[in-house]
């Protein structure tokens, strides 16, 4: 039977999860019975077969009006805790989309207050639906490479001033006194993060034992856009370097180095390219399992949850360890330029320091970017 669901956050990325739902409707696991907005969807923004769902800018009321087993949350960062807590008050499971909370001590609240209400939370990590994670984490515990050394991630992004200006809290780090950390590492190029993460095993806030961050910003905002973060675990650093002013954009990976290999993933392809001494290289396309589809198959007693909150708590050490570093500094005036034609700022460079920190696990100060300041160091 398929469960009764609402979408809180229907437009911006949200039009994603409305073909999403559109297509488990499809199959006949949920249905949209109705969409929060601020201002409610024209018939036109909501995609043929999902038919008119209520729409209702009062979350709580438009849970209880429904009937919905299931909430998909979809909004800005600050209002992540408070929406998902009124859902668990109700008994209403939840897709929590990333990052889920602007601090630690928020994330904190609301995954104690959903343990507390006996509901199932999903944290929309959705390269962590990957099949080539637990895949890789086979090879890894084969010896396939040797000893694992660490893991690097590299997302060279291009992002224009419009995406800056595309809501109040964007490129913010605070909003009217309320915490929002939107920024490269906790927001867009989040999933390189939680991945490198999740690669190593050390996805608990207690596996994560030290962090150093390098916060800097050639747009006029914020928020940091060029940005490195090297996280220490027993098992070795996870080093992620990413940007949003890359001079030629590229798909983003991570890489875990080994004694004798490396396996590079390209997170959002699902493909695994493996090199090890003594064999030819191996590459290899994996398939995905879809978060929501997982968290219903979950509450039907027939799969596992793949990303609960608990196993989100390391890389929530990381949005807190850029929460409370100094403000991103701004590059200098050289360090950057204008592309016009195309709306945005490049900082020359800097796709090659993105690649050489994932590959040395270095960060961009220690690869001798000249306009890299020395590492914000904290521990948890």
């Amino acid at each position: 039977m398929s469960l009764p669901l609402v979408l809180a956050g229907a437009r911006g990325h949200g039009r994603w999860h409305l073909e999403n739902i559109r297509r488990l409707q499809q199959r006949g696991l949920v249905r949209l019975a109705g969409i929060c907005e601020l201002t409610p969807l024209a018939a036109h923004e909501i995609p043929d077969g999902l038919g008119t769902p209520e729409q209702s800018a009062d979350f709580g009321a438009l849970l209880e009006a429904t009937g919905a087993r299931i909430a998909v949350i979809c909004t800005p960062i600050p209002t992540h805790t408070d929406l998902a807590l009124q859902a668990a008050r109700r008994g209403v499971h939840l897709l929590l989309e990333k990052p889920p909370a602007p601090s630690y001590a928020e994330f904190r609240r609301m995954a104690e207050g959903v343990a507390e209400a006996g509901v199932v939370c999903q944290i929309g990590f959705q390269s962590l639906g990957s099949h080539a994670v637990p895949a890789i984490r086979r090879l890894l515990a084969e010896g396939a490479i040797g000893e694992v050394i660490g893991v690097g991630g590299a997302g060279a992004w291009a992002r224009d001033e419009a995406y800056f200006r595309r809501a109040p809290w964007a490129g913010r780090r605070r909003l009217g006194g309320v915490d929002v950390v939107d920024g490269v590492l906790t927001n867009p190029l989040a999933h390189a993060v939680a991945t490198g993460l999740a690669l190593l095993g050390t996805t608990r806030a207690e596996d994560v034992t030290g962090i150093e961050t390098e916060l800097l910003r050639a747009h006029d905002i914020e928020s940091d856009d060029t940005s490195c973060v090297r996280v220490r675990t027993p098992r070795g650093p996870v080093t992620v370097a990413a940007t949003l002013c890359a001079e030629e954009p590229g798909e983003p990976y991570v890489l875990v180095h080994g004694g004798s290999g490396r396996i590079t993933f390209w997170y959002k392809q699902d493909r695994v390219l493996l090199q090890r001494a003594g064999h030819g290289p191996e590459e290899i396309e994996y398939g995905r399992t879809d978060l929501l589809e997982n968290l219903v198959r979950h509450l039907h007693g027939d799969a596992e949850l793949l990303v609960p909150p608990e196993s989100t708590g390391a890389f929530m050490r990381v949005v807190e360890a850029v929460r409370t570093a100094p403000d991103p500094a701004p590059l200098p005036e050289h360090a950057w330029r204008e592309l016009p034609a195309e709306g945005r700022r490049v900082v020359p460079g800097v796709d090659g320091l993105v690649a050489a920190a994932a590959d040395t696990l270095a960060l961009y100060s220690e690869l001798g970017a000249s306009w890299a300041l020395p590492s914000e160091v904290s521990t948890r």
